[in-house]
């Protein structure tokens, strides 16, 4: 009886291994499960990891491990939020090639000033190099992935349609058609990837089923998975009398598609080019706005807005295929434009090339989850009208602010000065996903007076505000000044309003700020404290706009808790002038700004 417990609890003490082992170390509070607080599991209790010499070596390891691509920041400070609990790890050192966190070397005695302030983050680029070998076209062959710099194969016994739906769904191939056995498009040469996956579906990337990876199944080459995917990327109707009649056409990828990642609409993003059956990048050496027209034109997305555009849509992974594009402007495909030689070039994916186009799309509540609805169209931010508007369309909305599931809807005065208003009508349906499938009159089209611009509240931000911002965008405001359009600048993080440093601080980037709160145009940057003086966090540091983004957040920046600033330094600004609907809404009692 005693030898059978004895077995019993090693065997359990065995399950548990391999159920931790690739699940002690999280990624919390980042709103995305590839950035966030690292937290690490210990003795059954998660704890956090001290910043004490934090730095990108560290960040690299925690993303090979989390199948989250490469490191693209190692934030300090509690960066996204002070943890609870113990903290186990300080002084982390590690090389970058390690497989786990734990396997580098660390103090486990924590100093006595490692506190939560100090908790480590991570931002990670988010996938990882996937792709489908051996079939006759992209989005067919045999699947294989990049992780931890060796290409590993997928064992087929328990693949299935929900695994495979998560697949096409990353390579941009639609929905999957079948799941082809033993080694259908051939055998790998790499590693075999022998832990069982099982995906739900609804993950945004495969990287999120190999996590959660652990256990082991009987495999080599003669199992390796195949997968045939439905090859189209988008579908329309066209020519019916309105978006829900009409012919049905579908969009097909072929070794010419290009795409932009990193907005929904698909017409502002990093540019991705797909070349040998691998979507990679296009460097930016002389890339001027002539090859982000021919772009614009061959996605059918207008016309290009602008060029350079900042980084803010990140670094791109694998490949990168484009270099020395020099395009006359007039082509109707990149690929008819000249340029180096595919895959040969020194850059590096830093430099990867982003373009918007005229039919990007944005949305925004004036006080990032509560406010005015506003849209960015044709250059111009304008305003969306309350007409038909419901609490489904207001929910939609909020969720794809990330300001929680629901919200409520009113009417009022537009607070942007002679702003067109660019949607009426709007009234989505159950099944929509996005704002932009929501049925409504044609753009500019409205009858649509000042005092009927839709207003949202949503119900998610009052919770999230006291931990972190709660909208893609945090909430803006300027304070001290002899009206609401000038004063210091301050942005709401952490549960209070932090002030911006004013080192390289200029009238770039002051006239983002006053185009963002809708003051008109910028008059001057100003610096030292000229508005008095802040009395929280510093959160920004060395803001570098180039004028023309749309947020502050767009701009590069340093991001985290400025101890080197004071508030003598704090940013601040002085915009043209505020509407007149905006006195008008003071005098009965709204505002446009969060309050404390």
């Amino acid at each position: 009886m005693k030898m059978e417990i004895c077995l019993f609890i090693l065997l359990l003490s065995c399950l548990l291994l391999l159920t931790t082992a690739n699940s002690d170390v999280r990624l919390v509070d980042g709103g995305d499960p590839c950035a966030g607080r690292v937290e690490v599991l210990h003795e059954g209790q998660w704890g956090t990891v001290c910043g004490d010499y934090w730095d990108m070596e560290d960040a690299a390891v925690v993303c090979r491990q989390m199948f989250c691509g490469d490191a693209v920041a190692a934030p300090q400070y509690a960066h996204f939020g002070e943890g609870t609990g113990s903290i186990w790890m300080s002084n982390v050192a590690c090389g970058g090639s390690e497989s786990t966190l734990k396997d580098c070397g660390h103090n486990e005695r924590i100093p006595q000033y490692c506190r939560h302030e100090y908790d480590a983050g991570v931002v990670c680029s988010g996938n990882f190099e996937m792709q489908l070998t051996g079939g006759p076209h992209p989005c067919s062959g045999r699947l294989e992935f990049k992780h931890g710099g060796s290409w590993y194969t997928v064992c087929d016994p328990d693949f299935d349609l929900q695994d495979a739906k998560v697949v096409c769904r990353q390579l941009g191939c639609g929905i999957p058609v079948e799941e082809p056995r033993g080694a259908a498009f051939g055998k790998g040469g790499g590693q075999v990837w022998s832990k069982k996956i099982n995906c739900k579906g609804d993950e945004s990337d495969f990287g999120q089923c190999l996590r959660s990876s652990t256990e082991e199944q009987n495999c080599n080459h003669e199992t390796d998975v195949g997968l045939k995917c439905f090859w189209y990327t988008d579908s329309r109707l066209v020519g019916g009398p309105d978006s829900c009649s009409g012919r049905v056409e579908l969009q097909y990828l072929n070794h010419r598609s290009i795409r932009l990642v990193g907005d929904a609409g698909g017409c502002a993003g990093r540019l991705e080019v797909l070349h040998q059956g691998s979507w990679g990048t296009v460097c930016g050496g002389s890339w001027d706005l002539k090859d982000a027209q021919v772009v614009c034109r061959q996605l059918q997305c207008g016309t290009a807005l602008r060029d350079p555009v900042p980084t803010f849509f990140g670094p791109g992974t694998g490949p990168i295929w484009l270099d020395e594009v020099d395009c006359e402007g007039n082509e109707t495909s990149l690929w008819d434009c000249p340029s180096a030689p595919r895959g040969q070039n020194d850059c590096v994916h830093k430099e990867d090339v982003g373009v918007v186009c005229s039919e990007y799309k944005e949305i925004r509540l004036a006080e990032g989850c509560s406010g005015q609805l506003e849209v960015f169209y044709n250059v111009t931010w304008g305003n969306v009208c309350f007409n038909q508007m419901d609490t489904n369309t207001a929910s939609l909305i909020c969720q794809h602010l990330n300001c929680g599931k629901s919200g409520t809807v009113s009417n009022s005065w537009s607070r942007l000065k002679g702003a067109p208003n660019w949607l009426d009508n709007l009234k989505c349906r159950p099944h929509d996903s996005t704002l932009w499938q929501c049925p409504s009159s044609n753009w500019g089209d409205n009858k649509c007076d000042e005092d009927e611009v839709a207003q949202i509240t949503c119900d998610g931000c009052s919770a999230a505000s006291k931990d972190r911002p709660c909208s893609r965008h945090p909430p803006m405001r300027l304070r001290g000044g002899s009206s609401e359009c000038s004063g210091r600048v301050e942005l709401w993080h952490n549960g209070s309003w932090a002030t911006v440093c004013d080192d390289s601080w200029d009238l770039r980037d002051a006239q983002v700020v006053c185009r963002q709160l809708g003051c008109g145009t910028a008059l001057e940057a100003h610096g030292n404290s000229a508005f008095e003086r802040g009395n929280s966090t510093i959160w920004l540091n060395e803001v570098n706009c180039r004028g023309d983004e749309l947020h502050l957040w767009d701009c590069p920046h340093s991001l985290q808790e400025q101890r080197s600033c004071s508030h003598k330094e704090d940013a601040g600004v002085t915009c043209a002038a505020p509407s007149p609907q905006y006195r008008l809404q003071a005098a009965v009692g709204k505002t446009i700004l969060p309050q404390n």
